[in-house]
């Protein structure tokens, strides 16, 4: 999300808890995708990272896309921390170690999407190379240390910050070292919302294979293929990863408010000031739990909406569904993101179809593939057969639902082709990490700068 929400309608029911979630079933004409990606900003004149002060950092950075966008700067005790389309077409955000990201707008198609990122790309290199920067499209940070990473001035971070390596391992990586892409997708009713949910959270670690790009930390092989998903292993469980429930038969909109409810809160947004709130859970905070420490205790639709953004699933549910298992990548990567995701969810026969490749995998399996994933990718468990097996049915389903779907570009083609870079990974059986171990080893010469000039876009 590019900035909190400060809707202050009073919560009064349950059902206004639920109405954010419900709220968003619409029918299939109204669907929409809407994609979005993180890249790491860097100097190419010595592959350093990119601070968030100076003449040629990331303040300016946006300051230089506004100026290019047109866009509404979005800004935080006196920081210019984002940007904002004056049509709710789209936003630019900044993740915690300075990582770039466009959220893109509701769209009706994958083509559609591509060339929403190819313009978006094309702005920031504009604006980016007279100031000396590149960015790259990666899942994990592959040279900078942890201490190195530049810190941005977010006020909800610095509350993070303070929180994460009290629940887990992985937060303050997961936060400043790492980059995604994401595809949030519709739904027409609650059946349809449970579908979907029980499908994409089974294949999620699919996902996480096909996109397997973080094998470098701190400047050297990592011993892993998605550094990002092994992150994602211990990082506050309480709130995120793989949540047995959501691929449960009777899963519900209550079912996942009832959750929600019961996770501990990041922040409560006052007046444009973050109170950190981490001690209680959203059900305390209704109870009253605050009353003595915020001028108004009332917890309020923003308080929720924000809320239900600071929860880390691998499929999270909001008005939409967000898809979150893949590592961030190259620009074709990009659009095959979102292209994997709508032809498997938004065509009838490919969901049926979808659901059967689903349903070979019991909840122990999806557990089991999604252990197994970050160190062995394509050559993980998947039930009775390999997640590249299982990827490469994945595959055929998801071109069946998108050429199904019909929606043509100026040459008659389908978004079926914006698959071919996962085509490749398995045709290949290589993924982008695998890839990048190998030129690591030889071209590279063992040097990780190379990444930077290989593999930037």
């Amino acid at each position: 999300m590019a900035r909190d929400t400060t809707d202050t309608t009073p919560l009064e029911t349950r059902d206004q808890l639920i109405g954010t979630m419900s709220g968003g079933c619409k029918p299939k004409e109204a669907w929409r995708i809407g994609t979005e990606h993180e890249k790491f900003g860097f100097y190419t004149k010595d592959f350093s990272p990119v601070p968030y002060e100076g003449e040629n950092g990331i303040r300016a950075l946006l300051e230089g896309m506004q100026e290019k966008t047109g866009w509404e700067p979005i800004v935080d005790a006196g920081n210019i921390i984002g940007l904002a389309s004056t049509d709710g077409s789209g936003a630019i955000s900044l993740e915690p170690g300075g990582q770039f990201e466009l959220s893109g707008g509701p769209l009706e198609t994958v083509h559609q999407t591509c060339r929403e990122s190819n313009r978006h790309l094309s702005q920031v290199r504009e604006v980016a190379e007279p100031m000396g920067m590149g960015f790259l499209g990666v899942g994990g940070s592959p040279k900078w240390t942890y201490d190195e990473t530049p810190k941005m001035p977010k006020s909800r971070y610095d509350i993070m910050r303070a929180y994460m390596p009290k629940v887990g391992s992985g937060g303050l990586d997961m936060m400043h070292r790492t980059c995604t892409i994401q595809v949030n997708l519709d739904f027409s009713s609650e059946d349809d919302m449970r579908r979907k949910m029980n499908v994409s959270t089974r294949l999620q670690p699919v996902a996480s294979a096909l996109f397997a790009s973080s094998p470098f930390t701190d400047g050297k092989p990592n011993g892993l293929l998605s550094w990002r998903s092994d992150i994602w292993r211990d990082t506050d469980n309480d709130r995120a990863g793989l949540h047995d429930f959501m691929m449960a038969d009777v899963f519900s909109f209550e079912a996942y408010a009832d959750w929600a409810l019961d996770r501990p809160m990041y922040f409560v947004l006052r007046d444009g000031k973050y109170h950190d709130c981490t001690h209680v859970t959203f059900r305390q905070f209704m109870d009253g739990a605050l009353k003595d420490e915020l001028s108004d205790p009332v917890a309020n639709m923003g308080d929720w909406t924000n809320h239900l953004g600071t929860l880390f699933p691998d499929v999270r549910l909001k008005s939409f569904l967000e898809m979150r298992g893949a590592d961030g990548g190259p620009w074709r990567r990009i659009c095959a993101l979102p292209a994997l995701w709508v032809g498997l969810l938004y065509d009838e026969a490919a969901l049926d179809a979808a659901e059967v490749l689903a349903r070979e995998l019991t909840v122990q399996d999806v557990r089991a593939m999604r252990e197994a994933v970050p160190a062995q990718a394509l050559a993980a468990p998947a039930g009775k057969r390999t997640v590249g097996e299982l990827a490469k049915d994945v595959l055929s389903v998801s071109r069946a639902g998108l050429n199904a779907r019909g929606k043509l570009n100026s040459e008659g083609g389908t978004e079926a082709h914006f698959l071919a870079p996962l085509d490749e990974v398995i045709a290949l059986g290589e993924t982008q990490a695998e890839r990048m171990l190998t030129q690591y080893a030889s071209s590279w010469d063992g040097e990780i700068d190379h990444i930077f000039e290989e593999w930037a876009y």
